[in-house]
């Protein structure tokens, strides 16, 4: 019960007036409204009411818009027309292994796990249906099964009329391609040897990738960004007359991980590799039938170029010039020969065929962007030296070597990235002595990782790490005074 203070104040009673007033005002207009649908029903003929009753319901028709038509694709499990030409259809496996990724499982009240071991695959049951976004655009897809029967024999894509073009020009080749993608991601890569006209293959392993590898950050990602914009342009490529290829050139010293750059583009594009020995090479015929036997989406590497030919090797009036007999042969682990330098000839192998080769450069560089450059496409091409100012101009020349990728000394954000890989540690007492040190004496990547190898104990390795950085530059230092 309301107190009379509160019955009395100026705003209570302000407010119930206003609500006298407005139930009175609801009140008039309901009265009108019944007053009105009478005299129209006592005054307007019925023929009258009833022509507007349909003009009103025509309006209303115009007005609200009609229900999208639907089409319908169907994909079937088995295809075929007689029962001796049955055969599976692989698109329909393309596609429950598409829509695998794309299940959601708290959305369907029932849901076919299959696979073995501890990879399960799930898909949809028969007369189960989900949507899938494409483009802002909804899929319907539906799993239909024969009366009686849980096995799916076809999946429906629904959608609007309206999308038809997308669903068929771009949508579904788009499953074919995101499930490429996924298999090239999960299939073992592998690297490739050359022996006369042939490549052997062994499995590539090389755990490196960009996250791991201990260079010059912004360098690194300037390397990603190039390779991510390449896979992207084959129609750039076509439309402007071009290969669809990209060549890198590492250099660098010793040891400052051109090896391992090149593991890590391989695994970032799932590319396989073909590691060429070109003093394995005789004529210049067979190293033609060697790169046009590369498939698509495939690396080339020559390491040490400048080991493989002279500087005047384009020169065919000068024989010995022309041969490819300064660069022994590589062996399992990628040393050469005990005995041997970059420089020895080899013609003391008589059943080689290191005294008989006839290996220019132009051969190779036809290949590069010559006319046998457009034998394939999507290729990356990498070449490795010590000694930039060794090689040939015309292997320099824009073009053949997109990018020349210097591979320098380890630096203080390369070192981290060492720090982080070895011991999961991104700080550490003795780190400020690391990065003084680092800035005045040169020492590459695998040094520091051999340093860092030595023991587990993130303190020990580390402080071996500072004394053998102080011993080095010590030595630099005695150097330089004597």
């Amino acid at each position: 019960m309301d107190s009379p203070s509160a019955a009395a104040s100026p705003s209570y009673a302000k407010l119930a007036d206003t609500y006298k007033k407005a139930a009175a005002t609801a009140a008039s207009v309901t009265a009108y409204a019944v007053l009105a649908r009478g005299m129209a029903h006592e005054l307007l003929p019925h023929d009258l009411r009833a022509v507007l009753s349909w003009g009103a319901s025509l309006v209303r028709a115009r007005l609200e818009l009609p229900p999208a038509e639907r089409r319908t694709v169907v994909v079937r499990r088995l295809e075929g027309g007689g029962v001796n030409c049955v055969k599976f259809n692989t698109f329909y496996d393309d596609v429950q292994a598409y829509l695998a990724t794309r299940i959601d499982p708290w959305s369907m009240s029932r849901i076919c796990l299959s696979g073995g071991g501890s990879k399960k695959v799930m898909s949809m049951d028969g007369g189960d249906s989900m949507t899938d976004v494409f483009e802002g655009v909804h899929f319907r897809w539906k799993s239909v099964a024969q009366d009686g029967r849980h096995t799916p024999d076809s999946l429906e894509l629904s959608f609007d009329t309206e999308h038809t073009d997308m669903a068929l020009g771009r949508y579904v080749p788009s499953i074919t391609a995101v499930l490429e993608q996924a298999r090239c991601r999960d299939c073992p890569l592998k690297i490739f040897m050359n022996e006369g006209i042939s490549w052997r293959g062994i499995s590539h392993q090389h755990p490196a990738t960009f996250d791991t590898l201990a260079m010059d950050p912004p360098t690194k990602q300037a390397v990603v960004a190039d390779l991510d914009r390449f896979l992207k342009r084959k129609e750039y490529y076509r439309r402007i007359g071009k290969a669809w290829k990209r060549g890198y050139l590492l250099y660098g010293p010793p040891g400052t991980g051109k090896s391992s750059l090149v593991a890590a583009v391989a695994n970032h594009l799932r590319f396989n590799l073909y590691d060429l020995d070109l003093s394995q090479v005789c004529y210049n015929g067979a190293l033609q039938q060697l790169l046009i036997g590369m498939p698509n989406k495939s690396i080339l590497v020559i390491e040490d170029i400048d080991c493989c030919f002279s500087a005047t090797s384009r020169d065919r009036k000068t024989p010995a010039r022309t041969q490819v007999g300064n660069k022994p042969a590589r062996t399992q682990d990628g040393d050469k020969p005990a005995g041997t330098q970059d420089g020895d000839d080899a013609d003391d192998d008589p059943d080689g065929c290191s005294s008989r080769q006839n290996i220019t450069l132009s051969g190779l560089l036809n290949f590069i962007d010559g006319l046998w450059s457009t034998s394939g496409e999507e290729r990356i091409i990498i070449f490795t030296t010590n000694y930039k100012d060794r090689l040939d101009p015309a292997l320099l020349r824009p073009g053949r070597m997109d990018m020349h990728i210097y591979m320098g000394f380890c630096c203080w954000e390369a070192f981290k990235t060492l720090a982080r890989n070895y011991f999961l540690v991104d700080d550490h007492a003795l780190f400020q002595e690391i990065q003084g040190l680092l800035a005045e004496v040169e020492v590459t990547p695998a040094e520091v990782s051999e340093m860092l190898l030595r023991d587990e104990d993130v303190d020990v390795a580390l402080k071996g790490l500072v004394e053998f950085l102080t011993e080095k530059k010590r030595g630099e230092k005695d150097a330089g005074e004597a």
